[in-house]
């Protein structure tokens, strides 16, 4: 038998759907994350170009883009709602024990989650109500709640990976526990640097994609050409920023959490002169079968030197360690993260090289149809990371402290695999209705544009989301409105 098998066979009945159900929820959930974080800024970096060269077409942008960053939020209340219940309840032996000791992170994020909510209520209410500097101004603690709530949560999950600020009396319950440690503990801060970089990039690129694809349809006015560059440009100036935060949090895993990292590169005894490994398979005995292996470049990584020695999975008993299969998916995680990155730079290479001879956009195709796929590839990276940072730490929930076995919930198991089907469905169910918001609200905005071009024989951005609303276009009821005032 197998040493996955073994620990599968003396694990609980309902670790297997409970796990499930948690990494479906976080999966879906972490998709929305980065409008979350990010599109408020990028919104605002918008809104002040217009305001500040009294531009029509960056504030009808904004505008646009505050009411997806609404409907995207409503969403996310939904999602994040589901993963803090599940806490609870799939995790009681985590939350009763450790609550204490780093629930901080999580009501941090509640708070900053409910202020966000009404700041963004106040800027969607703000438009053509309120003076445009004080629209503006109102807006700016929009970003600052959604770092807040990223906090929040970094500090929470850098926590489970490096677990400090208490102490263990008789009974191994923590008591003494220091907030200020509990909460900025070893990993906090490359975590969440590398993660809030990480969210702009990939808003960034997510938002820039839809208007490359726009550009290869033929659509080439000022108002795609903005919506690309803007977004666009932010992400070039942060993909670099981000490969040197992602080689600095490897190598603080390397410190911190060997066996993590021993997972992720593969490494099964512990040596010097450690070979990487590009992809390939880590099976029971230790060996890795396919993939590339470079000499000595994984001690060169993790210390500058071919001499600096990797501590190996076999260094500790099986049953402190991921499984060989666990293993794997940490690696295949980490290595496709490192591939599409560096893809990513060459992609930002390319456009700051034509912006820096030219003043212009690439000219190519190819360039527009790798950003048009650079948003949905920015989205695995984010994926790709959470996989690494929560399968690496297998088998513990609190890293070193207390086991993911030891955590999960005493509902049978047969009610959780019911609980999971219903949960997928009504997932399936919100994100279609999502999508299909965000395309009806594409089909109006193009239909608004189309009536400004026919009424007013000019682009539509000639509709500014400021001062009195020009009467352009006949309604269904035979009176004039505005085409551009749809949100």
């Amino acid at each position: 038998m197998s040493t996955m098998a073994r620990l599968l066979a003396d694990a609980p009945a309902q670790l297997l759907p409970a796990r499930e159900m948690m990494a479906f929820t976080l999966a879906s959930h972490i998709i929305l994350v980065p409008l979350g974080v990010a599109l408020p800024f990028i919104t605002l970096v918008m809104h002040y170009r217009g305001l500040r060269t009294s531009d029509p077409v960056a504030l009808l942008l904004a505008r646009r883009w505050s009411a997806v960053m609404a409907v995207q939020f409503a969403i996310g209340i939904i999602t994040g709602t589901v993963l803090s219940f599940e806490f609870g309840l799939l995790w009681p032996g985590m939350m009763g024990r450790w609550g204490d000791v780093f629930g901080l992170g999580f009501g941090i994020e509640a708070w900053a989650f409910f202020l966000e909510a009404i700041l963004i209520a106040i800027y969607l209410y703000g438009w053509r109500r309120l003076k445009p500097k004080t629209h503006f101004w109102l807006g700016v603690p929009m970003p600052i709640a959604a770092l807040m709530g990223a906090f929040g949560i970094i500090a929470a999950n850098s926590w489970m990976n490096t677990p400090q600020g208490f102490t263990l009396d008789a009974d191994g319950r923590p008591v003494n526990v220091s907030v200020q440690q509990a909460i900025f503990t070893p990993m906090f801060g490359p975590q969440y640097w590398h993660f809030v970089v990480a969210m702009f990039l990939t808003a960034g690129y997510v938002v820039a994609g839809v208007y490359a694809v726009g550009w290869l349809r033929g659509r080439r006015d000022r108002y795609h050409r903005l919506g690309f560059t803007v977004p666009f440009t932010l992400a070039t100036i942060l993909t670099p920023v981000q490969f040197i935060l992602g080689d600095n949090i490897a190598r603080q895993v390397f410190l911190k959490q060997p066996i993590k990292f021993a997972a992720a590169e593969l490494v099964w005894e512990t040596d010097t002169h450690v070979p990487e490994y590009l992809f390939g398979r880590l099976q029971e005995d230790g060996s890795v079968k396919g993939g590339i292996k470079i000499p000595w470049l994984d001690s060169i990584l993790a210390g500058f030197s071919p001499d600096t020695k990797v501590t190996g999975l076999s260094s500790v008993p099986a049953s402190d360690r991921p499984t060989a299969t666990q293993a794997t998916i940490a690696h295949w995680a980490f290595d496709i993260m490192a591939t599409i990155g560096s893809v990513l730079i060459l992609l930002a290479l390319w456009y700051a090289w034509c912006w820096w001879k030219h003043r212009d956009l690439p000219k190519s195709r190819w360039f527009f149809r790798c950003a048009a796929v650079a948003g949905a590839a920015s989205l695995v990276t984010v994926e790709c990371g959470w996989i690494m940072t929560e399968v690496g730490r297998q088998p513990w929930i609190v890293y070193q402290n207390m086991r993911v076995s030891e955590a999960v919930t005493g509902t049978p198991a047969s009610s959780l695999w019911i609980m999971f089907g219903l949960v997928v469905v009504i997932y399936v169910l919100i994100f279609g209705a999502f999508l299909g918001v965000l395309l009806k609200m594409r089909t109006r905005w193009r239909l608004a544009d189309a009536g400004s071009a026919r009424v007013l024989s000019d682009a539509p951005e000639t509709d500014t989301p400021y001062g009195p609303r020009p009467e352009t276009a006949v309604g269904a009821s035979g009176t004039r409105r505005d085409p551009g005032s749809e949100l």
